[in-house]
């Protein structure tokens, strides 16, 4: 009878599963090198941009807050069982800065999933971050949307050219409200609204009689006028909290990489000095054996 035997094939070179090799960690480290590099440079850059917004904030806040005294004097009141409503979301068209614009989404979501039947509700977009995370579930119910917001500080005629354009829909809403981010500090921001008044609720206000000279065109005047304010308003707030939100991520992303790159450069040399010390033992043993 034939004797069979099990030959088993022993590789020359294994390699274990899950251990990395030199290579894959240097490529590894050489990667997140370069993403700090790119974290600290964004950091700087948003630095730079917040000094400024921040110093243009404060002048920008007096337009909004006499629009405000305006409508708070007047004691105008907005009746919410009417059937057309507008929501307007302010954001940017860049990421990278946390929970920015994320807030302003959801703020705009809750109210568009607890409205009520027959209400007609129609959303504004300011910037792309608004858009995207929008238009997919509430596609039938956008109104307009403006881009190229972010990259440049925005300026009172941004304000006017989305009033205009507003105005100029057609659509008659008679409940308004603006979502955006109000600065804090550095660290901090808050998601906020505010009302939008139509024509219709400002004539209708009761102590409206307190200013002198309102006729109809006077009136039609200061509410397009007051409406480009809080839009400025909303947008220099926004543009505030939205470079120093992205200042704060972009540090915190870099201590994150410093970590890392901590991690995976004693991965390398602790790797790097097993494979010399085996290296070492085989020429040991090589040399034994001959002798």
């Amino acid at each position: 009878m034939f004797s069979r035997s099990a030959v088993v094939f022993v590789p020359s070179c294994t390699q274990v599963r899950g251990m990395a090799t030199l290579k894959d960690i240097r490529i590894r480290l050489k990667s997140v090198t370069n993403i700090q590099k790119i974290t600290k440079s964004m950091k700087m850059v948003s630095a730079a941009k917040f000094a400024r917004a921040e110093r243009e904030l404060k002048p920008a806040r007096s337009y909004g807050h006499g629009a405000q005294a305006f409508f708070e004097r007047s004691e105008i009141e907005q009746d919410l069982s009417q059937p057309n409503h507008l929501l307007i979301a302010c954001t940017s068209d860049r990421g990278l800065c946390g929970a920015v614009h994320t807030n302003i989404v959801k703020a705009v979501r809750s109210v568009m999933n607890e409205q009520q039947a027959g209400i007609d509700t129609k959303i504004v977009a300011i910037g792309d971050k608004a858009r995207s995370m929008l238009q997919r579930q509430y596609a039938d119910n956008m109104l307009l949307h403006f881009n190229d917001f972010g990259k440049k500080p925005p300026v009172f005629t941004d304000a006017s050219k989305i009033a205009e354009a507003i105005t100029e829909t057609g659509f008659k809403f008679d409940v308004g409200t603006l979502y955006f981010n109000i600065f804090k500090s550095v660290v901090s921001y808050n998601t906020t609204s505010m009302p939008i008044y139509s024509l219709d609720s400002v004539n209708k206000a009761e102590k409206l009689s307190l200013y002198d000279s309102l006729d109809e065109d006077v009136l039609t005047s200061y509410n397009e006028f007051a409406l480009a304010s809080l839009i400025y308003f909303a947008l220099k707030e926004c543009a505030t909290s939205e470079q120093s939100s992205r200042m704060t991520a972009m540090d915190g992303a870099s201590k994150n990489a410093g970590e890392m790159i901590d991690k995976l450069t004693l991965t390398f040399n602790r790797t790097r000095q097993a494979v010399i010390t085996k290296e070492l033992i085989e020429i040991v043993s090589g040399a034994a054996a001959l002798n």
